[in-house]
């Protein structure tokens, strides 16, 4: 990467690979849990995951690109953790423990968003920049939501 334009093309496809595993991984963690909160919360962003994807389509369309995503090693680490809890915990820990991994690839994504955004800005590109605050305003409500469940103690 030799150029801003190039850091955002590289950091955008990270983050579309990332949005996609997401997408085959949050089944699991809907069919692992009881707690129909917890159940509802993640249905709900797997929803808002597939609709991230699309979005991020249109920002690679900003840049003339293809939306294709290049292997992330920090989100793959986040879901092997994740496939860990629910191989170990069970009960109530089992839904907070997935609580906290979710909480983990929403903080990973949240930067993720909050730097392409800027980068978008910085790159005078209005139209990926007013994409990339919708996804990160989901994002950081994602974040809230499971704050809030797990607060509640559910």
């Amino acid at each position: 990467m030799k150029t801003m334009a190039d850091a955002f093309h590289h950091t955008l496809k990270d983050i579309y690979y990332a949005e996609n595993a997401l997408t085959k991984a949050m089944p699991k963690m809907i069919d692992a849990v009881d707690d129909d909160d917890i159940k509802s919360a993640f249905e709900d962003h797997l929803k808002e995951t597939k609709e991230h994807v699309k979005l991020l389509k249109k920002v690679f369309a900003t840049i003339d690109q293809p939306a294709e995503g290049e292997k992330c090693d920090a989100i793959e680490g986040l879901i092997k953790e994740t496939e860990g809890i629910i191989k170990e915990a069970s009960g109530k820990a089992l839904g907070m423990c997935l609580i906290g991994a979710a909480q983990a690839v929403e903080h990973y994504e949240i930067a993720r968003y909050g730097t392409l955004r800027q980068w978008a800005k910085q790159l005078k590109n209005e139209e990926a920049h007013d994409l990339l605050s919708q996804i990160l305003d989901m994002e950081k409500a994602a974040n809230a939501k499971l704050t809030g469940i797990a607060v509640s103690g559910a």
